[in-house]
């Protein structure tokens, strides 16, 4: 696998946990989110760099670095441990 297959699974991942949250956190469908990570460099690099993608599919306005405030809930993500939030902007 090359590292940008591996880098869209993780993206594809993080995107299916965040509407996973948006769903348990009793969001409209509509409703425009600010997303949270902590916990894991990795993967805090790959939402940066992926930003745009991630967004469009979660209907993000804004990611916030280093800290979690919200709908909180960790994961691990192809075996990576992380700490997400999201709320309502």
């Amino acid at each position: 696998l090359t590292p940008e297959l591996l880098e869209e699974g993780f993206v594809r991942e993080l995107v299916s946990k965040i509407q996973t949250m948006r769903k348990e956190a009793g969001f409209e469908v509509m409703d425009r989110i600010k997303v949270y990570a902590e916990g894991n460099e990795k993967l805090e690099k790959i939402m940066q760099d992926n930003k745009e993608s991630i967004s469009g599919d979660v209907l993000a306005d804004e990611f916030v670095f280093g800290c979690t405030k919200g709908y909180v809930k960790s994961w691990k993500i192809n075996s990576e441990p992380v700490t997400l939030g999201v709320e309502k902007n």
